[in-house]
């Protein structure tokens, strides 16, 4: 009877020489994966790395071409120009609380919205979600959202950063498909104790949706820092444009007129300058990036949560 529960054990055991087995095919599926992906991976990420080495970089050497891996001539003045330029530290300091105050108003606002579509008995909530679809989809033009900033006095103002960014069609929905997830009978255990619905919603909801409030605020706080269009077209105050804004000036111009009193890069190469035009661009990219990049990691697994949470239907 023991050999027989054993054979029975055996045999019921999976065999190791069946889908555990690898053969010459795996392995080179698996090879040429790894090498497609480090591949993308270099294409991707090497474009930032040249960034870093220009800027780290003498103007004048950086100019003869041919740096690749690492700094030719190491030096630290095109940073230093960097951070001793007013305009600049101005408009980074516009960049920064247009980013923090537009990204904590507009999580504000679209988790109340949010709420108030994922009730169940709110009145003409299809007609709310349509007009937001709609919305999300079709847009009135330049020339009638001009039209508009003007009429609500929001032209060259800080807030014409703020206020028409304040609800997005795309982190409303996904808001309100995490809000209708959250079980039901914590709202009616409340209801039941005299709690009122904002107290349910800023006492109850908010806590138990740190992932989707996470991944909306890399959202809605990423779009802040790389927003210029605004910058460009409705702000006419230089003190108010934002560090996108002012790179896209340097991008765009050739010459280094608001960085080195006018001297385009001929003047510098024969100058004793050991900067350029060049260099300067590519070290003001990199603090522009950089602390976007830096809070990224911090917010990346409620950024994973949130999404695979709100993305699921009620």
């Amino acid at each position: 009877m023991g050999s027989g529960f054993n054979k029975q054990t055996s045999a019921s055991r999976p065999r190791k020489s069946g889908w555990l087995r690898r053969n010459k095919e795996d392995y080179f599926i698996d090879t040429f994966v790894y090498l497609f992906c480090t591949i993308v991976l270099i294409i991707t990420l090497y474009p930032f790395y040249y960034c870093l080495v220009i800027s780290f970089n003498e103007g004048k050497d950086a100019a003869l071409g041919g740096i690749l891996l690492w700094p030719r001539k190491f030096t630290l003045e095109n940073y230093k120009i960097v951070f001793e330029n007013k305009q600049l530290m101005q408009a980074f300091g516009i960049t920064i609380a247009r980013t923090v105050i537009g990204t904590v108003l507009s999580v504000a606002a679209c988790a109340l919205f949010a709420y108030g579509l994922a009730l169940k008995d709110l009145l003409f909530k299809k007609v709310y979600i349509s007009i937001l679809v709609f919305a999300m989809f079709f847009s009135g033009g330049i020339i009638p959202y001009f039209l508009l900033l003007q009429y609500l006095h929001l032209m060259n103002t800080f807030w014409v950063y703020i206020i028409p960014n304040l609800i997005g069609a795309f982190t409303v929905i996904l808001m309100m498909s995490f809000f209708r997830e959250l079980p039901q009978e914590l709202k009616e255990a409340a209801k039941i104790d005299g709690a009122s619905e904002f107290r349910i919603f800023y006492q109850i909801m908010m806590p138990l949706s740190k992932p989707v409030l996470a991944a909306v605020a890399l959202f809605v706080g990423v779009g802040h820092w790389n927003s210029w269009f605004d910058s460009a077209y409705f702000v006419f105050d230089r003190d108010l444009r934002t560090a996108s804004h002012l790179l896209m000036e340097l991008i765009n111009k050739a010459n280094m007129t608001s960085m080195a009193a006018g001297m385009d890069q001929r003047e510098v190469l024969e100058s004793e300058k050991n900067f350029t035009s060049e260099t300067i661009r590519m070290a003001t990219m990199i603090v522009i990036v950089t602390p976007i990049v830096c809070v990224y990691p911090f917010l990346q697994k409620y950024f994973v949560k949130g999404m695979m949470i709100g993305s699921i239907k009620g």
